[in-house]
């Protein structure tokens, strides 16, 4: 199941060079990115309208990608602008472009019905302007279905368990947080609570803890907005008031976790860990490799239920209590899926 109108980061913006080409595979589609001569982000269909090479494997020159086979150019928009030799250019020989919207040094890409696509309901990703933050970006290739990244994210009660060795603690502690998942048809919000807790390796490290925590964990997964879970963590010395807003004397992490599907079971993992930590300590290199493997282990554990899902496709799962926050999610993304067939069924 996939789900087309709504943005997915196609890729990080320092990705994407000046005079260079990126051939990435969306939705089952291939997809080809480049930079015109004056920094604007292109997203083509990857295909030639001529013999059907990859314009990936063209050159980009100025405004325009030039096919490697036959020479055939095209704009960034898909319209193709020079055949050698010919004067007359059929429409035909246009090719698909998709709506591309750079923000936050990400790339966004739409790739449904072009005239739904709205810039401005990108979703902000603030750390990555703010200098009061220090984050790093990461791009895994992960063979397993998207939706179970997203399962992964909207239940965290699988850290102390898969993260045992990284960010964990006491899985009893995990259990028995004081959990709250809104839902207003549109968005899930999953809020934890863990007061007083043993603080896991990473906390000591980027918060120098010398006693209990107050942990909390905030995740937010709003789909039309683009296909990403936002997640907000981190911990404060035990009652200090981090459950009233006061956070300063503690740290606080931002994960965000970019969800785009390559395939019906591979899909691109791209996500950015952000601290408030001080970048002069050292701390933050710190963490962010050991959020590395963090998500690691989420890879690992996704591509094994894949592996099991693939020997009986049918088998359905079976419910627990802590799965509210992911039942939600994904009846948002059904709802969303079943209002596009919808939309198809309507204009044949």
């Amino acid at each position: 199941m996939f789900v087309h109108n709504t943005w997915y980061v196609a890729a990080f913006a320092a990705e994407v060079e000046s005079g260079k080409t990126l051939a990435r595979r969306f939705l089952n589609e291939a997809v080809v990115l480049f930079r015109t001569a004056d920094g604007q982000i292109a997203a083509l269909e990857d295909r030639c309208s001529h013999r059907a090479m990859p314009l990936s494997a063209g050159h980009v020159e100025g405004d325009i990608i030039r096919c490697c086979y036959h020479g055939v150019e095209f704009n960034r928009l898909g319209a193709c602008t020079r055949i050698p030799n010919q004067t007359r250019i059929p429409p035909s020989a246009n090719v698909r472009h998709y709506p591309v919207v750079e923000k936050d040094h990400l790339i966004w890409i739409w790739m449904g019905d072009a005239a739904l696509a709205d810039p401005s309901t990108v979703i902000d990703s603030p750390e990555h302007n703010d200098p009061a933050w220090t984050w790093r970006p990461y791009n895994f290739h992960v063979k397993a279905d998207w939706q179970l990244i997203i399962d992964n994210i909207m239940d965290l009660t699988h850290v102390p368990y898969i993260h045992a060795r990284t960010i964990g603690g006491n899985p009893e502690q995990h259990y028995g947080a004081d959990t709250k998942v809104e839902f207003d048809g549109n968005k899930v919000t999953l809020l934890r609570k863990m007061p007083n807790s043993v603080p896991p390796r990473s906390y000591v490290d980027a918060g120098g803890f010398k006693g209990r925590v107050d942990r909390w964990q905030e995740v937010r997964f709003e789909p039309r907005l683009g296909m990403t879970c936002r997640v907000n963590a981190g911990g404060c010395d035990a009652g200090t008031g981090a459950y009233e807003g006061k956070r300063d004397n503690g740290f606080m992490l931002a994960n965000n976790h970019f969800i785009t599907p390559e395939t019906d079971k591979t899909s691109h993992y791209l996500w950015t860990i952000c601290t408030t930590a001080s970048k002069e300590s050292g701390v933050p290199d710190v963490l962010f490799d050991q959020f590395f493997d963090t998500i690691t282990e989420d890879e690992e554990t996704l591509q094994a239920q894949q592996l099991r899902i693939d020997d009986n496709p049918g088998r359905p799962f079976v419910g627990i209590a802590s799965d509210g926050a992911v039942n939600q999610a994904r009846r948002v993304l059904s709802n969303m899926f079943e209002a596009e067939q919808g939309e198809l069924v309507a204009a044949e």
